[in-house]
């Protein structure tokens, strides 16, 4: 006897399904084998199924971006130490220059070889240098109109800002290190403490090392340091 189709006005609401299984998610306890079953779509492939089979892969996939997830922690995490390795390198150096030329060196120095910054001048106005006994050494730059014109155009009224830097301005602003045929990058920025101290620039000849989009927060803090040190072993004036 052939048994007849079911009324569709009595076929149940595949909603009221999933809310009805929603409510009783214990359902399928002592029901183990109509959970093989049940067929699913295959999440990467046309066709169906098991049940047990699509959660199995569901699981696998959640395991491997839960993986993902962690190994990317994990290496922000070592990043984030080795920048405070070397921050900490580069702060201790520059407490341990014994006056404003060795300060100079050991910012450049340290920048070199633990930032990948090639180059770096710090200009301060002649009333910083003028009562030293002998000229600034490289980095460091007495800072003149001109200069001071240049830098503060590149801030364009930023406290610092990282932009292009040409082979002009690279010959003008960085005088001690050769310019490169083609244009680099820069970070700038402005040293004050209570009044304005001149300027510290950071120079690669890699024209994306410093993008304009990249935050300033480490020049920002390697300048206050600067400017401190500048101050405090400035000689005294007769």
């Amino acid at each position: 006897m052939t048994r007849a189709a079911p009324d569709p006005r009595q076929t149940l609401d595949p909603d009221r399904v999933a809310e009805w299984l929603a409510r009783h998610p214990d359902f399928f306890v002592g029901r183990e084998g109509l959970l093989q079953q049940l067929k699913v779509p295959h999440p990467e492939t046309r066709g169906a199924t098991s049940l047990l089979e699509r959660l199995v892969h569901d699981l696998r996939a959640r395991a491997e971006q839960a993986e993902w997830r962690l190994e990317q922690l994990l290496e922000s995490a070592r990043f984030n130490e080795g920048q405070y390795r070397r921050t900490r390198e580069l702060i201790l150096a520059l407490l341990e220059a014994e006056d404003n030329d060795a300060l100079g060196q050991a910012l450049a120095t340290q920048l070199a070889e633990n930032f990948h910054t090639p180059a770096v001048a710090l200009w301060c106005p002649a009333s910083l240098t003028d009562a030293e006994p002998h000229p600034p050494q490289a980095p460091r730059q007495v800072l003149d109109d001109h200069a001071g014109q240049r830098l503060a155009a590149l801030l364009d009224g930023r406290p610092s800002r990282c932009t292009r830097l040409t082979p002009t301005d690279w010959k003008r602003l960085l005088p001690h290190v050769p310019a490169p045929a083609k244009a680099g990058s820069c970070a700038v920025a402005r040293l004050t403490l209570g009044e304005p101290l001149g300027y510290l620039v950071l120079a690669s000849p890699d024209p994306d090392h410093f993008r304009a989009s990249m935050d300033t927060l480490f020049t920002d803090y390697v300048g206050e340091v600067v400017a401190r040190l500048l101050v405090r072993m400035a000689p005294a004036s007769s």
